[in-house]
């Protein structure tokens, strides 16, 4: 249905010519579901956009054909490309909030895509606007067809984005990241309406993420992409079977389960390299634990090897060699789970706590009720301990942080007790607050949104202290920041960059680092992990599981990820609309689950060996 020729792409950009893609050669059927991997800043997106012809002003298409269904789609005019673009091919993009029009209702939105690739116009086209919406798990669709995009939250927005460009029906669609900020269970409902679509439509399925049991799941074929290309193709069966290249070993070797929970995981040292750069070898070489003399500057090919194709120079002789799967950059074993040393009372301990937003409605915001986000929430965590707080988007997990780190107090009618270290911390106010604030830090969870891009890191670490730590002066903070720096695995000359100038997992390095300038007891941990690749999200594991082994923090860990939860959790509280549905050790609730909604969220939850029928 889709041949991809011997694409390559290039950027002009300040640092250089970059070759965001390298020659890629793919080819997808009819009802097929293809799945392309691998780190950020390997060319996945750039891939899309350049099927799409939606490459930045800076990006240029240098060679290669995309040919659908025999029509080439780089030869077409503008005019012929809209025809074909969102009607054809459809596409979900990456990032709802970017990709939504602020000031337009997302029915609008809906219905603006029905009527100009569809006969559908008026009242049938809304009606089917409404439809599907609630296919893809939006309650009260013919309600929240009228809202406009900032009162959706993240996975609601994505869901929007997934409405509208599955209602003009296409034939072939391109799917990037679709479910990164959806829970489980509507994950899952996504997941099975788009293997519906392939069976009733025949329609062919590009899938760009970087959860490798989605694509397990739901993929046919994997393509693996490292540094711009392509470096190992296979039938996903085999792929997760037995993968060939050692890129592939280590990455899932990164994943996070139960059977890893006291050694650290298989995080791939260093990044992706830069393409603007000439490559002589190999460019997974630098990273790679079987690199040999000559991957220094021997380019590998794609070779055949079996039913597959890898690019690696093990395998030129045709032999495929026994690779060992040691952990790459670290042979560290963490303490067994409660080896830490704990006082018999609690750290935190959580009673009764409700928090109410009130509706304001009218010219006038006169008061019309409240809206109970958390109802009447009650947990515990020890010392060196961590709690996962799992549940559904909009369930409070979210809140319940925010609140116990007071930044709801002007926002939201905050009842119930929070007894740390013997205080009520909603009892606290001025110099007593501020002094438990020092204790109970927060990660955000997308740290590119909570780092000022004004301010240097140095600055933004360094802003905590002076609020909280006013007995350090200013060269006690310029060591403990170069200190923690280290801690966190950047670099000191980290300090004097902006948030810009880093990968994602290196900002998510920053928040940390933020969060343990002051060196709190407890830190909240919102989703940080959700938006990260397989081998950085090992990397900010093991450094979490190594600041609590060396310092005896404890994580409230808040989570829609259970393989995360699996390996980090020592107790697991169950969220549903606001209470705490269930809550135990984290073995036990997870694999003897009492409450049936607990069941139900598990079962949804994708694993590596269910994949997709050919």
């Amino acid at each position: 249905m889709l041949n991809i020729e011997n694409l390559k792409v290039a950027l002009d950009a300040d640092a250089g010519f970059v070759k965001a893609i390298d020659g890629l050669t793919l080819s997808i059927r009819r009802g097929e579901t293809f799945a392309l991997v691998g780190e950020s800043g390997c060319g996945k997106s750039m891939t899309a956009l350049a099927l799409m012809r939606l490459l930045p002003d800076n990006g240029d298409v240098t060679h290669g054909r995309v040919a659908l269904e025999g029509q080439d789609v780089l030869a077409l005019p503008e005019s012929g490309m809209r025809a074909i673009r969102g009607g054809r091919i459809g596409m979900i993009f990456q990032e709802p909030a970017t990709s939504l029009n602020p000031v337009m209702r997302v029915g609008d939105q809906i219905v603006e895509a029905i009527q100009t690739h569809t006969k559908l116009r008026g009242a049938a086209a809304r009606a089917k606007a409404i439809e599907w919406l609630g296919k893809v798990g939006i309650p009260e669709p013919a309600r929240r067809v009228n809202e406009y995009p900032f009162r959706l939250s993240g996975g609601q927005k994505q869901r929007v984005m997934i409405a509208m460009t599955l209602a003009s029906e296409p034939d072939f669609l391109i799917a990037d990241e679709p479910t990164t900020a959806l829970d489980v269970t509507i994950q899952a409902q996504i997941l099975d309406l788009l293997k519906q679509l392939q069976r009733e439509q025949g329609m062919g399925l590009l899938l760009i993420t970087h959860d490798l049991a989605v694509v397990s799941g739901m993929a046919h074929r994997v393509a693996l992409m490292y540094a711009g290309q392509i470096i190992e193709v296979a039938d996903a069966a085999e792929f997760f079977a037995a993968p060939k290249h050692p890129y592939a070993r280590l990455l899932l070797r990164a994943l996070p389960d139960t059977a890893k929970r006291g050694e650290a995981l298989a995080a791939i040292p260093g990044t992706v390299p830069p393409l603007w750069q000439p490559f002589d070898g190999c460019r997974f070489a630098p990273r790679c634990d079987r690199a040999f003399d000559a991957c220094a500057d021997t380019r590998p090919e794609l070779i055949d090897v079996g039913p597959r194709s890898v690019r690696c120079l093990l395998y030129r002789d045709g032999a495929a060699p026994e690779m060992r799967t040691a952990v790459a950059d670290s042979s560290l074993r963490f303490a067994a789970p409660g080896a830490v040393p704990r006082s018999s009372e609690p750290l935190l301990e959580v009673r009764g706590l409700s928090v109410r937003f009130p509706i304001h409605r009218g010219l006038l915001q006169r008061s019309a009720g409240a809206f109970v986000a958390v109802d009447d929430v009650s947990f515990s965590i020890g010392f060196g301990r961590t709690l996962a707080l799992v549940g559904e988007s909009g369930c409070g997990k979210t809140t319940t942080g925010k609140a116990l780190v007071q930044l709801l107090r002007r926002q939201a009618v905050i009842e119930g007790e929070a007894v740390f270290c013997g205080q009520d911390l909603f009892s606290l106010e001025g110099d007593a607050l501020r002094a438990a604030r020092r204790q109970i830090q927060i990660i955000f969870q997308d740290p590119f949104a909570s780092l000022n891009p004004r301010m240097r890191v140095f600055d933004i670490l360094e802003e905590g202290m002076l609020g909280l730590r006013p007995d350090m002066d200013a060269a006690a903070r310029r060591s403990g920041l170069e200190m923690l720096v280290d801690q966190v695995g950047l670099r000191r000359e980290a300090l004097e960059r902006y948030p810009h100038e880093f990968s994602g997992g290196q900002r998510q390095r920053i928040a940390i680092a933020r969060a343990r300038a002051v060196a709190p007891k407890l830190s909240v941990c919102d989703e940080p992990t959700s938006a990260l690749d397989v081998s950085v999200q090992a990397q900010i594991l093991n450094l979490l599981k190594t600041l609590q082994r060396e310092l005896g923090v404890s994580y409230l860990f808040i989570t829609h990820n259970i393989g995360v939860v699996e390996y980090i959790a020592d107790e697991v509280a169950v969220m549903n609309r606001g209470r705490i549905e269930e809550a135990g050790a984290a073995r036990a609730v997870l694999e003897h689950p009492r409450s049936a909604y607990t069941r139900t969220l598990l079962a949804a939850v994708p694993r590596i060996g269910a994949v997709a029928a050919p």
